[in-house]
């Protein structure tokens, strides 16, 4: 017999051990099928095996949405209402960090965060011809930061507004004194003014604003204030654009004392003021009033602040001319109490005059009382105490010729 072929031998042998592998992965589970393909060396394995050896492609993470980032105002905006609030809105995204300053100064303005982070608002008022810089610093949803440098300029001092109430806050006045605020630039937007104003009586007492000007506003009530009134007046005109781009720059609020009623009457015909103080009389002079060329003013009148312990009147400053026959030329008075810019007073009498107390009216228009009538006026009477002038037959002043508001029949004072 021959000898089997030993390459034959070796060839059964490999295949034998291979089987052997195949039996033993199959029974460990650990290997599939394809792992155990044998192949005899020499020999290339198909094209469907190499592929099948290749391991599966890893999924990429997408890019985040890039963040979108709203300002205002917007970078490089001028004349900006220092009332206005900035503000950073991010979309896709939040905001990382917002820093507003001064940019001369670099003082901060507060703010805060809000919708879940994605705005910020400054929290504090700007001030106006003022430069600022707000640096918004935003973050994606994978983490990533990028920066915005804004800037912008506030309203110019040129375009910035105030006003001034009278009486001022503190004072004590009479109850004929309406408020009266006088603004440094001419206000169009009357009633967005009128709204930023609130006046509160103790009394309960409502009124209403009169405009006599684009820069003269007063307020009284439908009638006198009631004794002992405190009047709370509350201005929020910061912000407030009062047209032509003049913009409102404080608030504040002012208090003023209405003190007891005081108010002397008048009478032109009988040649007489009797003083009443809460409604009781306490006092009753013989006066001398406006004669028949200058009969004193009708109706109601407001004592104002100016008193002068001693007066010098000139004739000229009412249109007296030399040559006039009423012509005074120029006389000193004393005790004299103010009641019209144009030139009346409550004063004592001159020497010429007093003789005529009481009996014949003879002066320019003004109430003239004796040393003791007069000085008790300058004594115990003040701003804002009513004067009421019977028996004349004058027409009452203009309402701004001093305070003649209260001439005006309240349903049409209150009209627009």
């Amino acid at each position: 017999m021959s000898q089997p072929d030993q390459s034959k031998k070796s060839r059964l042998g490999l295949k034998i051990a291979l089987a052997a592998v195949v039996v033993l992965a199959i029974g460990g589970g650990g290997i599939g099928v394809a792992a155990a393909n044998s192949w005899l060396p020499g020999e290339h394995p198909s094209a469907t095996q190499t592929e099948t050896a290749t391991p599966s492609a890893v999924p990429t993470t997408p890019a985040a949405t890039p963040v979108t980032l709203a300002l205002s105002p917007k970078t490089g905006a001028t004349s900006i209402n220092p009332a206005d609030e900035v503000t950073a809105l991010a979309e896709n995204g939040t905001v990382y960090s917002a820093v507003l300053k001064e940019t001369a100064t670099g003082e901060t303005i507060d703010g805060g965060l809000f919708i879940s982070g994605r705005k910020w608002v400054s929290s504090g008022p700007l001030q106006f011809a003022t430069d600022y810089t707000f640096d918004v610093t935003t973050e994606d949803e994978a983490g990533n930061r990028s920066t915005t440098v804004s800037t912008f300029t506030t309203v110019p001092a040129s375009n910035e507004a105030d006003l001034a109430m009278y009486p001022a806050t503190g004072s004590t006045v009479g109850v004929a004194q309406p408020l009266q605020f006088t603004f440094s630039e001419p206000v169009k937007n009357k009633e967005a003014v009128e709204k930023a104003i609130s006046i509160t009586a103790s009394s309960g007492q409502k009124g209403a604003f009169r405009w006599y000007s684009d820069t003269l506003l007063r307020y009284r009530a439908e009638d006198f204030w009631a004794a002992n009134t405190k009047i709370t007046v509350e201005m929020k005109l910061f912000g407030v654009d009062f047209g032509d781009g003049q913009i409102g720059n404080f608030n504040k609020t002012d208090v003023v004392q209405i003190g007891n009623k005081v108010e002397m009457v008048a009478d032109a015909a009988n040649l007489k003021a009797s003083i009443y103080i809460n409604g009781a009389l306490v006092k009753e002079y013989p006066v001398t009033m406006g004669d028949e060329r200058f009969p004193s003013a009708s109706g109601y009148l407001v004592l104002l602040s100016d008193k002068q312990r001693n007066a010098h009147f000139v004739a000229s400053s009412i249109g007296l001319k030399p040559g006039d026959p009423a012509n005074y030329g120029e006389v000193d008075v004393e005790y004299a109490s103010r009641l019209t810019p144009s030139g009346e007073f409550i004063h004592q009498a001159t020497d010429s005059a007093m003789p005529y107390l009481g009996q014949v009216n003879l002066s320019h228009g003004c109430i003239g009382m004796s040393a003791e009538g007069a000085s008790w006026v300058f004594n115990n009477m003040g701003t804002g105490d009513l004067v009421h002038v019977v028996g004349s037959p004058n027409e009452t002043i203009a309402p701004t010729d001093g305070f003649g508001d209260w001439n005006i029949p309240f349903a049409q004072y209150a009209q627009r």
